[in-house]
C-alpha cells in the first residue's frame, strides 16, 4: 500500500522531472563537448523522422510532445542546416508539407550517434540490463497511466 507523501518533492512525479531536466542539462552539455552542432531536441528529431518516414508538422509534433510553434522553430533550424527537407502533399484532401529526413541528415545523424554511443555505454555498464529494462516498462507504465488518468491536449 503506497504511503502518502507530505511534500511534492516525496513523489513520483518530482523524480521524474527532475530527472528529466538533469537529463535534459546533461545531454546539452555534452552535445557541446562532442561539438554535435544541434540542440538534444534537433537530434530527437532527426531520431523521430528516420523512424517514422514522411510526418506531417502537427504529427511529428505529437511524437516529440511539442507544440507546432516549436516543432516549427526545430524544423525551420533543420531545414536551413540541410538535414530536412519538406514538400507539399495532400493529407486528408488538405495540403501539408511532408518532412523527410535528407541524405545530409541521414549522414550526420548517423556520424553524430556514434559519438553518443560510447557515452550511452558508460551508463548502461552502470546499470544492470534487467534493471534498465525494468526501468523502461515501469516509466511507459507510467506514461499510459497518467494518458489514461488525465485529459491531456497533446
Amino acid at each position: 500500500m503506497p504511503t502518502t507523501q507530505k511534500h511534492f518533492t516525496d513523489t513520483i512525479f518530482y523524480q521524474v522531472e527532475l530527472t528529466a531536466r538533469y537529463t535534459k542539462m546533461l545531454g546539452a552539455q555534452l552535445f557541446g563537448k562532442l561539438g554535435i552542432g544541434l540542440t538534444p531536441e534537433e537530434f530527437s528529431v532527426l531520431d523521430t523522422l528516420i523512424a517514422n518516414d514522411s510526418l506531417c508538422q502537427r504529427d511529428l509534433a505529437k511524437l516529440i510532445l511539442k507544440d507546432r510553434a516549436n516543432t516549427g522553430k526545430l524544423l525551420d533550424s533543420l531545414e536551413s542546416k540541410g538535414l530536412v527537407e519538406r514538400e507539399l502533399s495532400v493529407k486528408n484532401n488538405r495540403p501539408v508539407k511532408l518532412i523527410k529526413i535528407s541524405q545530409k541528415g541521414q549522414e550526420f545523424f548517423e556520424q553524430s550517434y556514434e559519438k553518443l554511443k560510447p557515452h550511452h555505454k558508460i551508463v548502461e555498464a552502470k546499470i544492470a540490463n534487467t534493471d534498465l529494462a525494468k526501468v523502461g516498462e515501469l516509466l511507459k507504465e507510467l506514461r499510459e497511466i497518467l494518458e489514461d488518468s488525465i485529459d491531456i491536449d497533446i
